[in-house]
């Protein structure tokens, strides 16, 4: 955001500006030198210093104590450009260039952060630097005098107590310095303390000193010279105030510790409130590979690898104590911990984080703003909300600088004085007190109302003054209060049909080994959530089928009480999740399986509104990206929560009427081809990196020249919910030429394990479970056929050996993913194949059998396959697919059309679905359109039964008194083409 525009220095104010300026341009000294250099100033840095010396005394106060400094520095043009990156680091170099003694260290330390702070205070007050520049600066600033003051002090210490040593490396052991809060997450205010935790990479003791020394105490009494350094207050100030107490066990534990001393307190004694901190944890100083090792050491302390919501109640406790110290202390009246004040935003931010980021690694960066941004980005937030609070908080923080631009001084408490409200006032832009309080108080609202959506206890009312706990009415019941008549009877008179059966359901799980087994934080989380699950169990229309399909959740996930948490603090996420398995036993195993779908459910927006393709292609590769190459393990499991998650949302779409049937097959393919493109990098990449580089027949190395193919569902875009993949693979090297790499192969080997090694991706059972069923039987020569054929191979079988039924199943083939130029010469094969002269007797013929077949094999047998007039009874059942009249008819058609008229009509191999390709017979007046019409319609209604069906895991089967209309238009129509 952007404050008001610069106002107009009030009259209250000009005195101060003026002094200053007169101040500069004392008369009583005659300094030619200074007068010459005043005259050359343009007026505009006249009025900013007009300004600045009226809103800051800090700035007034050093102008004063070196003029002849300041007016060299401020003629240099410093005030008024910004710094490169690594700037202010080679300026304090330059500074400490020849410091000999400690003494000395401090002074040029104090005296370059003076005049930085300057610069800093300048730009910030007259608008020449945004808040990003002003807090990157600060840090920036911190950053290097740790650092410099730490590498120099390091230096002087080795000569006195010898070289610190690691005792199983051997190795020269320096300091880590990490910093944490706003110096870690690189936004520093104008007058902030630092935080730090020292360490060390491992135990040992010095030498090269007459007396060695353990690395523990060298590296306490460096920490203790390098605070020193830094924090006391002298003549010239000092440099920034140090605070220690975040280390492990506060201000009473060690200075410093090692790496494993460290690693072993946050895994055994670390509390929420550290992991809190620790998300904001950068290496300021010191040994930065070393620390960089540190912080993947501490990672996962900090971001769990499962959904962590009591998180949340770590948060909220904080909070409140928090609250509880800001009322003790009188500090409403604090725009850091007050009410809206910036805590809540940061609080809104790590609540994310910390519940999240251990799965979602775009979490787990420092920087508020950007984790803001990628609560937008990734949907976590509504665009509207992060705007509020990237605005409230940008205009808190300005609001903080203001104050403490004034006195240099760490404050950010609301002035009392008159003369320091009517500063910050101008500061901010505004022309009067009244008129930012109202601004501030906007912004502070704002933002109080949305950390109370996120953190707030969903057990307060909206007024937050007393506690209703919700589904109190059903604790006495899980609680086992009541006798079982009297259980029954209330749950009766809420809706349920079958009340002995609930009960018994709930005493089950209540006495079970897994809640028996449980520890009593888990047990308590049980005991809250039960009674609000019950709560909206009752308001479901049908509570006995949704009790009975979400208790073995439940029962799954009792010992990882956070997911009962995740409910617990998300009504709306139990309500959808009642909804979608009380409308489909199959989600219901799905979440059950796999609880970290429950994820999902938090997002309304998202939930119900699956992406388009291309969007889901960018989230996959974004996602896979984040994770390092080499962990294939959790790349395997990133692509089956990505498909997990993404199948979930359409079913729910699906049941919520917000996607059509086509619709969803459209998008269960484009998820099998986002999924299919990176499984086919990943396995380039690995068998690349074993085996080198494949050539194609002309010397070139392949890029990959390898194409998989789908046929059936896939290849039509009418995959189902738990479809398979009918796949084939095809590449075009040369089967001959060995690999470039350290193992080379020939070709044909190469591209025989890159297939291999797709099928593992895709297949292997992990705790995620398997991404995809893979069929490779329609492969040339099927199961007896090489996994991978060249394309020329491919091209032979076709056109010389290939059956009938594979022409017609080439029909529905196209490619899902691989490389443009071969996929293209596939398309011209296919073409080819399917487009050559046939004898349409003959191709009939061949149709009908394989039909005949099928309908013998697959068919209804008490029924012919749909063909007996009793078919059409009542209670008869009608396969949905193989019984006559029904889909696999209506496929064989269209494929039998294809090959028998796209020599004389190209167009109808354009596309591989069935109602596209119906569309085509239409216009080039090959079917009726009524006829084509009647395809169509029952096409689409037999699949959406069967999607219906599969949903609730139950066979593609219906009463023989369904679709009359449709079965007997459909048989017609294949006689009419002569396919008896």
């Amino acid at each position: 955001m952007s404050l008001p525009p610069l106002a107009d220095l009030p009259a209250s104010l000009e005195p101060l500006g003026e002094r200053l300026l007169a101040d500069l341009r004392d008369p009583s000294l005659d300094d030619p030198a200074r007068d010459s250099a005043l005259a050359g100033w343009p007026e505009a840095r006249w009025q900013a210093l007009r300004r600045v010396g009226a809103a800051s005394d800090f700035v007034a106060e050093q102008v004063r104590r070196d003029p002849a400094g300041f007016i060299a520095y401020a003629s240099s043009g410093a005030l008024e450009q910004p710094l490169a990156p690594g700037a202010l680091r080679d300026a304090l170099v330059a500074a400490l260039e020849g410091c000999d003694d400690e003494d000395e260290l401090a002074r040029r330390l104090r005296r370059f952060r003076n005049r930085q702070q300057l610069r800093i205070v300048w730009r910030d007050v007259t608008r020449q630097a945004d808040l990003r520049e002003t807090c990157r600066d600060l840090s920036d600033l911190a950053d290097a005098c740790i650092d410099q003051a730490c590498h120099w002090l390091h230096g002087r210490l080795v000569a006195q107590l010898g070289t610190p040593t690691g005792g199983r490396s051997g190795q020269p052991q320096h300091l880590v310095i990490l910093g944490m809060g706003k110096l870690g997450a690189g936004e520093l205010n104008l007058s902030s303390d630092i935080d730090l935790i020292f360490g060390f990479p491992e135990g040992g003791e010095t030498v090269g000193a007459r007396r060695p020394m353990d690395n523990q105490a060298f590296f306490v009494r460096l920490g203790q010279r390098l605070i020193k350094a830094l924090d006391t207050i002298t003549v010239d100030g000092f440099v920034f105030r140090v605070d220690m107490r975040l280390r492990p066990y506060g201000s009473v534990g060690g200075l410093a510790l090692s790496f494993a001393a460290l690693e072993q307190y946050y895994q055994d004694q670390g509390r929420d409130w550290e992991r809190y901190a620790m998300i904001k944890a950068r290496v300021v100083g010191g040994d930065r590979e070393a620390g960089r090792q540190l912080l993947e050491m501490l990672r996962p302390f900090v971001y769990r690898r499962y959904l962590d919501f009591s998180a949340i109640e770590a948060l909220r406790t904080m909070k409140q104590l928090i609250q509880q110290e800001v009322r003790r202390k009188g500090m409403a009246d604090n725009i850091k911990l007050g009410a809206g004040g910036i805590r809540e935003v940061e609080f809104i931010a790590q609540a994310f984080q910390l519940i999240h980021g251990g799965r979602d690694l775009s979490l787990q960066q420092r920087p508020l703003l950007k984790v803001l941004d990628t609560l937008e980005g990734q949907g976590y937030l509504p665009p509207a909300v992060v705007a509020e609070l990237r605005d409230g908080y940008a205009f808190l923080r300005y609001a903080e600088h203001a104050l403490q631009a004034i006195a240099d001084r760490q404050t950010q408490m609301l002035p009392e004085d008159a003369g320091e409200r009517a500063r910050v006032a101008f500061i901010m832009g505004f022309a009067d007190w009244p008129a930012f309080l109202e601004r501030l108080q906007h912004w502070r609202e704002r933002i109080d109302w949305h950390f109370r959506q996120v953190i707030a206890d969903p057990d307060e009312d909206e007024a937050g003054t007393e506690d209703t706990v919700i589904g109190a009415q059903w604790l006495p019941l899980w609680e086992e209060a009541f006798d079982q008549e009297a259980v029954c009877r209330q749950l009766e008179e809420a809706g349920f049909k079958a009340p002995a059966e609930a009960w018994k359901r709930l005493a089950d799980l209540r006495d079970g080994a897994q809640v028996r087994a449980m520890q009593r934080l888990g047990r308590e989380r049980l005991d809250a959530f039960v009674p609000r699950l019950l709560a909206q169990v009752v308001e479901h229309d049908d509570p006995d089928l949704a009790l009975e399909r979400v208790l073995p959740l439940v029962e799954r996930v009792a010992r990882r009480s956070a997911y009962l948490v995740l409910l617990s603090e998300n009504p709306g996420a139990l309500q959808r999740l009642i909804m979608l398995c009380a409308s489909s036993p199959w989600i219901a195993e799905q979440i059950t399986r796999f609880p970290l779908l429950l994820d999902e459910l938090l997002n309304e927006g998202r939930l119900f509104s699956p992406p388009q393709a291309p969007e889901l292609a960018a989230e996959l590769r974004e996602r896979l990206a984040r994770i390092p190459e080499e962990d294939l393990e959790q790349q395997m499991e990133a692509l089956r929560h990505f498909k997990l998650a993404h199948s979930l949302r359409v079913a729910a779409s699906e049941i919520a009427g917000t996607l059509p049937l086509m619709k969803v097959s459209d998008y269960l393919t484009w998820l099998a081809e986002a999924i299919l493109d990176q499984v086919l990098a990943l396995a380039w990449r690995h068998t690349v990196a074993r085996h080198g580089t494949p050539r194609r027949l002309d010397g070139d190395p392949c890029d990959p020249d390898f194409i998989i193919v789908g046929y059936g569902k896939v290849g039509g875009l009418e995959l189902g919910h738990g479809s398979d993949l009918d796949l084939v693979f095809i590449h075009d090297g040369d089967p001959q030429a060995e690999t470039d790499g350290a193992k080379p192969i020939d070709g044909a080997q190469f591209f025989t394990r890159l297939g291999q090694r797709i099928i593992h991706l895709l297949t292997t059972q992990t705790t995620s479970g398997a991404l995809y069923e893979v069929d490779m039987r329609l492969r040339p020569s099927g199961a007896a056929g090489l996994l991978v054929s060249s394309l020329a191979a491919f091209g032979r079988y076709q056109r010389g050996e290939a059956w009938t039924w594979e022409h017609q199943a080439l029909v529905r083939a196209r490619v899902l993913a691989g490389s443009p130029r071969v996929g293209t010469a596939f398309e011209a094969i296919r073409a080819e194949v399917l487009g050559r002269e046939r004898d349409e007797a003959v191709l009939r013929g061949e149709v009908s059998e394989m039909r005949a077949k099928m309908r013998d094999n697959l068919g209804t047998r008490a029924t012919d396959a749909g063909r007996a007039p009793q078919a059409f009874e009542a209670g008869a059942p009608f396969e949905l697919k193989q019984d006559a009249g029904g889909i696999v008819d209506i496929e064989f058609m269209v494929q039998y059309a294809a090959l028998a008229w796209s020599r004389a009509h190209p167009a109808l191999l354009r596309y591989t679905d069935n109602i596209r390709i119906l569309d085509g017979l239409a216009a080039a007046g090959l079917l009726a359109e009524a006829d084509v019409h009647l395809l169509q319609e029952a096409y689409k209604a037999y699949r959406a039964v069967a999607h219906r069906l599969a949903l609730q895991k139950q066979p593609a089967v219906v009463g023989g008194e369904q679709f009359h209309d449709q079965r007997r238009g459909v048989m017609r129509l294949w006689q009419a083409l002569g396919l008896a």
